[in-house]
């Protein structure tokens, strides 16, 4: 549930990031998407709803949608949800809707499991991700849809989370947790303007799908809330995250694309990323994440101006022999990092698997990763970056990284080769070698750039 800290968490978190002068507003990377005005629009009063924080409303959230739907052919419809605290078990949503929560609107997930059904697992997971068989339906669902807006005036959908939380610390779940918002084989989504809290479990997931922008939303839930990661892009293809803050107990970004045998066997990939302008913090996991579900393959990741403090790890890479698949061509810079305890983060021997049929012998190959640009204050460790024996990450990059780190030992690295420039303190031996002008071929996305940096930074610093 909302409490007034939180709100109040809310707004600051809003205001600085608005007057932050390392964020502009108003310059998109992310293709619009279609914000239309719908030419027909109900108020979910109109069906019967009561936002006394008390009364059931999944009925009304369910007929309202259904007579919706007799507009889908005719420019879509929009659901228009009041101020008040709308209480609600799973619904779905349809093509060419816009779900808008109005200021004050706070959309609650019931905290009865029964209102949450139980659906089939992902074909790319095999099983729930928690337990075998089946999973909980999302709080807001949807499949085999286009043209969908869940937006608003800041309005919040709260997940209402703590009893799926003590389920899973108590092992007294069923089946796996839901998700606050899940889309599935969907094109065209655009998840805007809105706060979510306390997710069940991971709270923003895009699967099989593309087209997809989430923009301007603030995500918490509790630093130690189990699996609450914020958005979770998974099999999915040019996804733009832009304007976000996220604060919760997992990853703050986790990108996907399925689980072992089943990942391989389904082989859609994650690729044409965009994360731009994300401001958070995560006590046990990552700012921004690749896997460990990456067996499909994970390519074209572009992270630029990203902020993240008091937190465990900023940018990690987590995998297992028994993957398969590929994390290639990924792009980050202008990181900004205060208390992190590890910078850099890559996991070969991540472990967890669907079962006993994955192939230990299905390597993943993880290649041509490049991050630059790197400033950080009060860092623990450097780097941790430990590939597999025998399958040694290649092509890793670092450019101009600085961090002020407390630990003797900055950098531990073992089965990765790649290259480095102007990285203080100086990287771990099996990336000393120099980007320029060598391996400039070598490392994604680096351009000529690299030689008037050097050049800037020649003489400021003696890196070597």
């Amino acid at each position: 549930m909302s409490t007034p800290s939180t709100r109040v968490e809310v707004l600051l978190v809003l205001a600085l990031l608005s007057c932050s002068p390392g964020i502009v507003w108003s310059n998109t990377l992310c293709q619009q998407t279609n914000d239309q005005v719908r030419p027909h629009s109900v108020s979910i009063t109109e069906f019967g709803a009561v936002g006394d924080g008390v009364t059931l409303n999944t009925k009304a959230f369910q007929n309202a949608i259904f007579y919706l739907n007799s507009f889908a052919d005719k420019g879509g419809a929009k659901l228009f949800v009041p101020a008040g605290r709308w209480l609600t078990g799973s619904f779905d949503l349809i093509s060419h809707l816009t779900l808008w929560l109005d200021k004050d609107a706070v959309i609650l997930g019931s905290t009865n499991p029964e209102d949450w059904p139980v659906v089939d697992p992902l074909p790319s997971y095999g099983r729930g991700r928690e337990l075998p068989g089946r999973r909980h339906k999302s709080l807001v669902y949807g499949r085999n849809l286009t043209d969908v807006i869940i937006t608003g005036n800041n309005g919040t959908i709260d997940g209402q989370g703590s009893i799926w939380w003590s389920m899973f610390r108590n092992n007294t779940l069923d089946y796996t947790r839901p998700h606050l918002i899940e889309l599935i084989n969907s094109t065209g989504v655009l998840i805007s303007n809105l706060t979510l809290l306390n997710s069940p479990f991971w709270t923003v997931h895009p699967v099989y799908c593309s087209h997809v922008t989430v923009q301007k939303v603030a995500i918490f839930a509790p630093l130690d809330s189990p699996n609450t990661d914020g958005i979770d892009p998974d099999s999915s293809d040019n996804v733009c995250i832009e304007d976000c803050y996220i604060s919760t107990g997992d990853d703050l970004i986790a990108i996907k694309s399925g689980w072992d045998e089943y990942g391989i066997a389904y082989s859609r990939p994650c690729t044409n990323i965009v994360i731009h302008r994300l401001v958070g913090k995560t006590q046990t996991s990552a700012g921004i994440a690749i896997g460990s579900e990456m067996s499909g393959g994970v390519s074209e990741v572009h992270v630029e101006d990203v902020q993240f403090y008091d937190s465990n790890t900023a940018i990690r890479i987590k995998t297992s022999p028994g993957r398969g698949g590929y994390v290639r061509n990924i792009y980050v810079s202008n990181v900004t990092l205060t208390n992190v305890d590890i910078a850099i983060r890559f996991t070969g021997l991540y472990g967890e698997h669907p079962d006993d049929a994955y192939d230990p012998n299905a390597l993943p190959v993880i290649e041509k990763i490049t991050i630059k640009d790197v400033v950080g204050e009060n860092i623990k460790t450097a780097g941790l970056i430990e590939g597999i024996e025998g399958d040694n990450f290649v092509n890793v990059c670092l450019s101009n990284i600085v961090l002020n780190v407390s630990s003797n030992y900055p950098w531990n690295c073992s089965y990765v080769k790649g290259y480095s420039d102007l990285v203080l303190p100086e990287a771990c031996e099996p990336l000393k070698e120099r980007i320029f002008p060598e391996h400039c071929s070598d490392c994604y996305y680096m351009s000529n750039q690299i030689q008037s940096s050097k050049s800037q930074n020649r003489g400021q610093r003696n890196f070597r």
